[in-house]
């Protein structure tokens, strides 16, 4: 996989766009991986807080195919970070 340089998520379209070192650009649609993955409301809690806080983390799982590992850590997230 190609060098991973940046990630923002845009709320017009809820995807996030991603930027990799060769210029080559890619969308993720955020809405598609809640609807793969956020099975419980505390899964679909998980994806948005990753989503909002470190959208960089959150395409870097998507494209390794870890989304389900990540989520059956139970990560829970008691407060935003700065």
């Amino acid at each position: 996989m190609m060098k991973l340089l940046s990630c923002r998520f845009s709320m017009d379209n809820n995807r996030v766009e991603a930027r990799f070192a060769d210029g080559t650009t890619l969308a993720i649609d955020c809405i598609a991986v809640e609807d793969e993955y956020g099975n419980t409301p505390a899964q679909r809690a998980e994806l948005d807080w990753l989503l909002y806080n470190k959208p960089l983390e959150y395409a870097q799982i998507v494209l390794k195919g870890e989304m389900e590992h990540y989520l059956s850590l139970g990560c829970d997230h008691s407060r935003l970070e700065d």
